[in-house]
């Protein structure tokens, strides 16, 4: 399986992937899936929001077990972040069978779409649609770098768009959910190859509009300039460290300029900040910080600068009970938050959820050099089948 989906959505230049959402690479991925399905005899199904779903058992019959994760990437991601997680469900739910367990409870394995929101901008979109936290209305909003409309690119590929929404039918049958995925830190590097989720950091995406003038970078005189790019570059300096400062997490990622010459001072920047903490009075203090320091530079830049929240998760505490039952039945796991954020995060208020992380020896993520050494991931798949063996078999 692992060799099957490496080349899928490879950049050749960068060895990175760009599995975007709706995407040739993203359908190829969907087809893997659905093949996986039918290879093992399990009923393949596609909903609303264009999760798929793999199911062993009856549906209908609720309190179902749910492990996955997504097939989607980052621009330039690795091979782990994400695959590994539906990789490692096929794998345990074959490993169950070759032990001959017998299963009281359906068993499905998931992958949601546009977990990275890396073409419109919203991470975790197919979760969010299902759990009701990303309403129809705003992800009609939702637009690409070239403009394209998310209802667009998902009738292009082939899904109906006026079926989204909230599936809490759907949720109403899951009895639990467990999300596998490659460690994106280094918390296990000198301990176990595979740890239990605590908790999930709060986090959100804003972007920054830096409103100047464009003009002539030959002819105007430094003293009569509007340059929003310096204050951009301010407001970047002055999040790092404020965030340093705080104890969390800020990172500017993406930029846009208009127009965009080499020879033109810009009339906006737009820039992407990712922001995270261990608490919510921590990240809302931090945002305001950055915020203020980017107004302070531009009144002095003659640059107006304008705030919107994108997207934010609060602080996600998985489901203690799971959480502990997780570790116990793999003799005593160690138990780690994490500041990234996951379908599983999306979910949890309204799913018993928890995750399993396997460790990363290098911490590199959403990087062509993200690893994991084989050893570790099939220690992940023998954690993984242990664990739904405990919560669906007899």
């Amino acid at each position: 399986m692992w060799a099957e989906l490496l080349p899928v959505g490879r950049s050749a230049a960068s060895g990175g992937y760009r599995r975007f959402a709706w995407n040739a690479a993203d359908a190829e991925c969907r087809a893997w899936f659905a093949q996986q399905a039918r290879d093992r005899g399990l009923a393949y199904e596609l909903d609303r929001n264009g999760n798929q779903w793999a199911w062993l058992g009856d549906p209908e019959a609720g309190g179902a077990v749910v492990t996955g994760s997504h097939l989607d990437s980052v621009p330039d991601g690795g091979a782990f972040d994400g695959p590994l997680g539906v990789v490692s469900s096929f794998a345990a739910l074959d490993e169950l069978r070759a032990r001959n367990s017998r299963f009281s409870r359906p068993l499905a394995v998931v992958n949601f779409g546009d977990e990275e929101g890396a073409r419109f901008g919203v991470a975790c979109i197919g979760s969010r649609l299902s759990a009701g936290v990303l309403g129809r209305e705003a992800a009609y909003e939702l637009r690409d770098a070239d403009g394209v409309r998310l209802p667009d690119a998902m009738e292009r590929a082939g899904q109906d768009p006026t079926a989204i929404g909230a599936d809490g039918e759907r949720l109403a049958r899951i009895g639990a959910f467990v999300e596998l995925h490659v460690e994106q830190g280094r918390h296990l590097a000198e301990d176990r190859p595979v740890g239990v989720a605590s908790a999930i950091w709060p986090h959100g995406r804003w972007r920054f509009d830096f409103h100047g003038e464009a003009n002539h970078a030959g002819t105007t005189r430094i003293e009569d300039r509007r340059d929003p790019m310096l204050t951009y570059a301010t407001t970047v300096l002055a999040a790092r460290k404020k965030a340093r400062l705080a104890g969390a997490l800020a990172t500017f990622g993406k930029v846009a300029v208009e127009p965009n010459g080499t020879n033109a001072i810009a009339s906006l920047v737009r820039g992407w900040l990712d922001s995270r903490a261990a608490d919510e009075a921590t990240l809302t203090e931090l945002v305001a910080e950055i915020e203020h320091a980017a107004a302070e530079r531009g009144g002095r830049d003659g640059v107006r600068v304008e705030l919107t929240r994108e997207s934010y998760t609060p602080v996600v505490d998985f489901d203690g009970p799971l959480r502990d039952r997780l570790a116990a039945r793999l003799g005593g796991a160690p138990v780690l938050p994490t500041g990234a954020g996951h379908d599983a995060g999306i979910l949890a208020s309204a799913v018993p959820t928890a995750m399993l992380f396997v460790r990363n020896p290098s911490g590199v993520s959403h990087s062509p050099a993200e690893h994991a050494e084989t050893a570790d991931c099939l220690a992940g798949v023998a954690a993984l089948a242990d664990v739904l063996e405990d919560l669906a078999c007899q």
